[in-house]
């Protein structure tokens, strides 16, 4: 990535977006951000990619938005800035990622960086992190989509609880309110991410691509524009290379080898 504050690592079909900023445990800058939505937008063209991961260099994942940073918005006058349209670009990038994506949340992921986490498919947590949205205890509140995303992941009540106690979430506690899929050991949440990316890298890409679509249409759609939708979807996939493949190889008691075609 230009800025080098984050890396594409790439193994098989699985991409990891890795934030490298340990010395300041992966706080998100202007430059860091740049290079996130650079990184999400390169995994997102790659036909060879199905799964991707976020992960931070070091022992967290990312300690937020850097402070230094942020205190310098006090008294900001300017309609725009870095938290008002940079950071939603990178967040939109996430969300629009045709392939799943699966965020490995170790060690912290205050703030910003648990609003970088809520646009993911997936959310994989070790036991012992700090997670939660702080910012009403630093005189602000959330805006970095944890007031929209949130209530839809969890239910509005649970979601007031979260933003307005400024409280960090269990992650037991996140796992049974559905915010979370798993609960791992520290140390454990990488390779469990990745054996979840291998895992839906064997499914057919194209309809895993077809379902992300027809899913994040149906918070947006009536239900029978959605059915509409999801029907012109499934009618695509039909005419795949990868739907014969599929069928043919449960007719034949064999995995499929799926070419995205």
């Amino acid at each position: 990535m230009d800025n080098g504050l984050a890396r594409i690592d790439r193994d098989g079909y699985r991409g990891e977006v890795v934030i490298q900023r340990p010395e300041k445990r992966n706080a998100m800058n202007e430059d860091l951000l740049r290079d996130l939505l650079q990184a999400f937008r390169t995994l997102d063209e790659d036909d060879e990619i199905r799964a991707v991961i976020l992960r931070g260099e070091g022992p967290v994942l990312s300690a937020g938005m850097d402070l230094e940073m942020m205190r310098g918005l006090a008294g900001e006058s300017t309609d725009e800035s870095v938290t008002d349209s940079l950071f939603p670009d990178v967040l939109a990038a996430i969300e629009d990622c045709s392939v799943p994506t699966i965020a490995a949340i170790h060690g912290a992921a205050p703030a910003g960086a648990f609003e970088l986490t809520l646009p993911f498919d997936f959310r994989i947590i070790d036991s012992e992190a700090n997670y939660g949205v702080v910012e009403v205890k630093l005189g602000t509140f959330p805006h970095g989509g944890a007031t929209q995303r949130l209530p839809r992941l969890v239910g509005l009540a649970k979601a007031k609880e979260i933003v307005l106690t400024g409280e960090y979430v269990d992650p037991a506690e996140a796992a049974e309110a559905g915010l979370v899929r798993e609960v791992v050991d520290p140390g454990e949440v990488v390779d469990t991410a990745r054996e979840l990316a291998e895992d839906l890298a064997a499914n057919g890409p194209i309809g895993m691509r077809m379902a992300k679509r027809a899913l994040n249409a149906a918070a947006e759609m009536p239900l029978e524009e959605g059915l509409a939708f999801e029907r012109a979807l499934a009618k695509e996939t039909y005419r795949t290379d990868d739907y014969r493949e599929g069928v043919e190889a449960r007719l034949e008691g064999r995995e499929p080898e799926f070419r995205n075609e």
